[in-house]
């Protein structure tokens, strides 16, 4: 009998497991098809919900896995760079183009490419995306000569696409060709139950790097962070494990959050979007409504300014006069 379909599924469930549980239980429920086939996935959830992760171990658990993946933030790219970083220039393409770069795509080529952040990418780019997607070519900048390449696309957003392709800032061809595989991601604030191994996680593996041993977690301290609704979500809670961390030497891994963190006073009954609302709410007042720098409310919640705006207008969020 061959075994090999066992021996994958098994290294998958070892490496999976080393990473977070939370993932494992998803991509069993979620993912399974995405990994096997070589089907464009398109990952969607809140930032900070560790959508690279996903892609990671998708990436891992394919065909494609002995070459390593490629990852491009969308929303870090100058605009004008976007297209030469994704499918290369050739020398004097534009001024200041001394030199030939190979682009993303063409690095990818046999592999994986994860474009994070894809609903930032350019309008007049998408067009071109959309192509290598249906044909597998391009050219570079500054050159008739096809390319053709072999890339399996992982896309990742944290954006509503159908409503950006309604105020005409999404192309709707390319969302369909990019939801063949989706994959809905929840936020860790409906995943309270993933906390404690989160938690877990991040304190052996930070302790680990900071050469220091933490033999428990005070149970006051996992109280808060369970009854916290975590915004940022996974990347929230591991820069928040980080710094106190750093602030608290010692084998007890303790503590002590200000109400902002807490989440105090929330009761039981109140919806989720109650909760967060209530929280970026006392982050704003807090910093007397100071949304962007070191310190103002969407540093606090590890946001981009940008998102923390956009979260404040659906929940209604907005300062009394």
């Amino acid at each position: 009998m061959d075994s090999r379909p066992r021996d994958t599924a098994v290294r998958f469930q070892r490496r999976v497991s080393r990473l977070y549980r939370f993932v494992y239980r998803f991509l069993r429920s979620e993912a399974i098809g995405a990994r096997v086939t070589d089907s464009t996935a398109l990952l969607l959830g809140e930032t900070g919900t560790g959508k690279e992760l996903i892609a990671r171990t998708i990436h891992d658990s394919s065909r494609r896995k002995d070459r390593p993946m490629v990852k491009v933030n969308c929303a870090a790219l100058p605009a004008s760079l976007v297209e030469s970083e994704l499918f290369g220039r050739e020398k004097g393409a534009y001024t200041g183009a001394l030199t030939r770069e190979i682009g993303r795509f063409e690095l990818a080529d046999g592999s994986t490419i994860f474009l994070d952040e894809i609903g930032e990418l350019p309008l007049e780019l998408q067009a071109k995306l959309l192509r290598v997607l249906q044909d597998g070519e391009f050219e570079r900048l500054g050159s008739p000569r096809t390319i053709r390449v072999d890339v399996r696309v992982i896309a990742a957003t944290s954006r509503d696409l159908p409503a950006q392709i309604k105020e005409g800032k999404f192309r709707e061809d390319l969302f369909y060709r990019l939801h063949v595989f989706p994959i809905q991601i929840p936020p860790l604030r409906q995943r309270r139950e993933d906390i404690p191994p989160l938690v877990w996680h991040f304190v052996r593996e930070l302790s680990r790097r900071m050469g220091r041993s933490v033999e428990s977690i005070r149970a006051t301290t996992m109280k808060a962070f369970q009854n916290y609704s975590w915004p940022g979500n996974v990347r929230e809670l591991r820069n928040v494990i980080e710094r106190h961390l750093i602030l608290n030497p010692g084998p007890i891994f303790h503590a002590e959050l200000p109400a902002i963190e807490a989440g105090k006073g929330i009761s039981a009954g109140a919806s989720m979007e109650q909760i967060e609302r209530d929280h970026v709410l006392r982050v704003l007042e807090a910093t007397a409504w100071r949304i962007r720098g070191k310190g103002g409310a969407a540093d606090i919640l590890n946001l981009k300014p940008t998102t923390l705006e956009s979260r404040m207008k659906k929940l209604g969020v907005t300062r009394r006069p």
